[in-house]
């Protein structure tokens, strides 16, 4: 009997040794509870709106010359009238370049601020998964992963934001 009880002990024991853990987060709950994400986005907002007062005041000048422009255009010499188109064209291909360098420079610094909220979502992850020993951590917000099975894998995305101090 003790023979028995031993054998099935030794029996059931790798599979208890062995164990995986596997865990998920969310991350879409997570970051936009950060405050560094929402500094982030106060940033963002203020730098949009810094880059479309300057979009305004050019738009405004630009309209100013193109009226200008069409009220005495039948009275200028051709000249004038060659260099006052050239004008427009060139102030036109301004207010394009200057929304698409807006754009890129928004984007940029999106880019920029998220990288490092990011990482240091990354690292809480990483301690998390540690500290838990788990195997490995999905992120269901990423789209990364097709399906993850939330009965068989432990949701950490409590733990993740505890170590973030987020409430």
């Amino acid at each position: 009997m003790k023979k028995t009880f031993i054998i099935a002990l030794l029996a059931i024991m790798p599979f208890g040794a062995f164990a995986q853990k596997f865990g998920h987060i969310n991350s879409a709950d997570i970051i936009p509870s950060m405050a560094e994400y929402k500094t982030a986005q106060n940033e963002l907002a203020d730098l949009q709106k810094q880059y479309q007062e300057e979009l305004n005041y050019m738009q405004t000048e630009y309209q100013k010359k193109e009226d200008d422009y069409l009220k005495n255009r039948e009275t200028l010499p051709e000249s004038i009238r060659t260099r006052r188109e050239q004008e427009l064209m060139e102030s036109q291909q301004k207010l394009s370049q200057y929304l698409d360098d807006c754009r890129i420079n928004l984007g940029n610094k999106e880019t920029e601020l998220m990288s490092g909220i990011q990482t240091k979502v990354l690292k809480a992850i990483q301690t998390v998964g540690e500290e838990g020993s788990y195997i490995c951590i999905f992120d269901i917000a990423g789209g990364t992963v097709p399906f993850v099975n939330s009965t068989l894998t432990t949701d950490v995305t409590e733990a993740v934001k505890a170590k973030l101090g987020i409430k």
